[in-house]
């Protein structure tokens, strides 16, 4: 018979209902009903692709001796962490005071308030590793709940108090001190972490680092060429490693290994919007061979994620599965007999082996991940390696079509806002640099399934989206990325609806999530209270909110020259200023925003009808070149009334034709109506 998580949107939930554990959703009921039978709670936590939940799960969750354990003792929740990050984000921060690490499932134990006092994360069904079994776990809460209740229950005290001490600003929010200095110490940080042997930053497990890259990008673009080297060799270590699927070219979560070889192989929406981005400004940031590689790379995870991700509303999913009928990367590896009767002609699998690691044996548990080996594709183009490469796509593309046929992982098919604002920033850009109608029109479907189906009339934004059901209220990562995507989504297509729903964003960012400190707390005002008010600055595998809550506030800034989006992000800037310095890749983030903070940014205005092929040409330099540090704004002059953009108020044209304007500070250049002048002036503009 299904438990209580039957009604659930939550595929991670749902995978729970038929286990004889009775679980609960997170709740007031649930809370209640520990204070009711005097039960401490047992709380677990993960996500659907996560490998070793689903371990957890099969070892002791479908056991009916342990389910029985916790049904007669405990009250046990069952929460998605990826619905629920303001919960994953409080109960991490104890599970890491309490052991020193953390990870999912995570395993928490809760008095009936909701203090932890003792957590973990997988525990074992038998003793194992040095590690104690799950039901010794649950023997030994339940008597310390029976016998030692006073100090079980003072435990959980101060663990709180400690997260709530933990959860204050340490740095109050003041002015930055954002110079070259600065920069320098950052770099020179960067520089001493540096993996030379295989790129990016850290040691196994492997992850890629897209908003650090995205930092070193921009310093490149404003000058300082050094970080050149070490950001073109990372970006090719990754998509010559097995992290990225060589086939269906999407990126797989992070490398198990030094050198990305050995992936987990599960496949998440926000990794690979994040990295379709910094692949897209690199291809625009590089010449030659580079340019049209890292090209190649953004469009396969493109193409990945509108193939495999796409919800048939526009939204896209959460993930895809590390497991595949219980075996993880089942999908995706392969025995070299299996390539061989794909490719038949021996000539194609001998040049497919030799340029994709193929081995007879294997290089993983008998079986072969496919890495790019050889010939390398950033070698200079010959006519010997454009045949090579020919036969390779011709083998690739005869690899993917034989792997559709294999059992498939599952999908988490939820939509969350904050996931799909970092998608359709990449789908927008995407369709703008490249001029690819279908990734633009991908951007536009997306936000009209998360606006329509998240985004309330009175402004506040849900965070998940599925079955037609709204749920869970939204984060400060969910209003700040949703708010970067619809800022893309208004440069691509100038459409004045995306910035007023970005704008209001950013206003109940300011009203509802605003530290007086400085910075921004990770829940509204009005969210349900919990045991602290997470407030985490530190980036993970996707943006800190408050981070890209502060990138979004200076674009607005430029867009609109009110003082108080500027004032707020410089606040916020400050609080950060020695955390940045000291651990640039967890707040690479920030740097981001400090990069675009530390000048004004270039604002160009251009007035003329935007889907004119001559107003087009008119701005066509401002996309030519890929430039991090400006805002574009047009609109067509005889618009009925006057634009929501404060930076195309009172901008005549110039003889009736499309006339650009280029502003600092909103203090503009003499008007220009071709495009030549306007490049000209946009390369007198110093770059901050």
């Amino acid at each position: 018979m299904p438990n209580r998580l039957a009604g659930e949107t939550s595929p991670y939930l749902l995978q729970h209902a038929n286990n004889p554990v009775d679980w609960m959703p997170w709740g007031p009921d649930a809370l209640a009903r520990a204070r009711l039978l005097d039960r401490p709670i047992f709380l677990s936590i993960g996500y659907a692709a996560c490998h070793w939940c689903h371990v957890m799960e099969r070892e002791s969750f479908e056991d009916e001796t342990t389910a029985r354990v916790l049904n007669d003792r405990f009250v046990s929740i069952k929460v998605d962490r990826e619905e629920r990050p303001d919960l994953d984000a409080i109960y991490m921060s104890a599970v890491q005071a309490m052991t020193g690490s953390g990870g999912w499932p995570m395993s928490v134990f809760l008095t009936p308030e909701g203090r932890p006092f003792y957590g973990g994360t997988y525990f074992p069904d038998e003793p194992r590793h040095g590690m104690p079994s799950f039901r010794q776990v649950l023997d030994g809460v339940s008597e310390a709940w029976r016998t030692q209740r006073d100090e079980v229950t003072a435990a959980g005290q101060r663990l709180t108090s400690a997260l709530v001490d933990s959860a204050r600003t340490a740095v109050p929010g003041g002015d930055a001190v954002i110079d070259a200095g600065f920069f320098r110490v950052v770099d020179a940080g960067l520089d001493e972490r540096f993996d030379a042997r295989n790129g990016s930053w850290g040691g196994a497990p492997k992850f890629p680092q897209p908003m650090t890259l995205e930092y070193l990008l921009r310093r490149i673009v404003a000058g300082d060429p050094s970080p050149g080297a070490k950001v073109r060799f990372t970006l090719d270590k990754m998509a010559d490693g097995g992290i990225r699927d060589q086939l269906g070219g999407g990126f797989h979560r992070y490398a198990t290994d030094t050198r990305w070889l050995v992936p987990h192989f599960e496949q998440m929406l926000y990794d690979n919007a994040q990295l379709a981005r910094v692949y897209l400004h690199a291809s625009m940031a590089s010449a030659g061979v580079d340019s049209v590689r890292y090209k190649s790379v953004a469009v396969g995870v493109l193409d990945y994620m509108l193939r495999e991700l796409r919800r048939d509303d526009g939204a896209f999913a959460s993930s895809q599965d590390a497991d595949t009928e219980g075996e993880e990367g089942a999908t995706f590896t392969w025995r070299a007999a299996e390539i061989r009767d794909v490719l038949g002609d021996d000539e194609a699998f001998e040049r497919f082996a030799s340029a994709y690691g193929v081995a007879e044996g294997g290089n993983w548990e008998g079986v072969t991940i496919l890495s790019r080996v050889w010939p390398s594709p950033t070698e200079p183009p010959t006519r010997e390696n454009a045949d090579v490469e020919a036969s390779l796509a011709s083998s690739r593309a005869a690899l993917l079509a034989a792997r559709a046929g294999r059992a498939q992982p599952a999908r988490d098919d939820k939509a969350l806002a904050a996931w799909n604002g970092l998608a359709i920033a990449a789908f927008a850009e995407a369709g703008r640099m490249l001029g690819e109608e279908r990734y633009t029109v991908a951007a536009i479907d997306a936000a009209e399934a998360i606006v329509g189906g998240l985004l309330g009339e009175d402004g506040s934004l849900q965070r998940s989206w599925k079955d037609g059901r709204a749920v869970g209220a939204g984060v400060l990562e969910d209003y700040a990325d949703l708010a970067e995507g619809l800022l893309a989504l208004y440069e691509t297509t100038f459409d004045e609806r995306w910035f007023t729903l970005a704008g209001g964003l950013v206003d109940t960012i300011l009203e509802k999530f605003a530290d007086p400190d400085g910075g921004f707390f990770d829940t509204a005002t009005d969210h349900e209270q919990l045991i602290t008010r997470p407030k985490d600055a530190q980036d993970n595998a996707t943006p800190s909110g408050a981070a890209m809550a502060t990138t979004v506030l200076l674009r607005i800034a430029a867009f609109t020259g009110e003082g108080r989006y500027r004032t707020a992000a410089e606040r916020a800037i400050g609080t950060v200023v020695p955390l940045m310095a000291r651990y640039p890749t967890a707040f690479a983030q920030w740097l981001v925003a400090a990069a675009f903070a530390a000048g004004d940014a270039v604002e160009v205005a251009v007035i003329g009808d935007p889907s004119d092929a001559e107003t087009q040409a008119v701005f066509s330099p401002v996309w030519a070149e890929w430039r991090p540090f400006q805002v574009l704004a047009v609109a067509r002059a005889d618009d009925a009334g006057p634009s929501t953009i404060a930076l195309l108020h009172d901008r005549p044209q110039i003889d009736g034709r499309p006339t650009a304007y280029v502003c600092r500070d909103f203090v503009c250049q003499l008007p220009v109506t071709s495009a030549a002048a306007l490049t000209d002036q946009l390369r007198a503009a110093p770059i901050p």
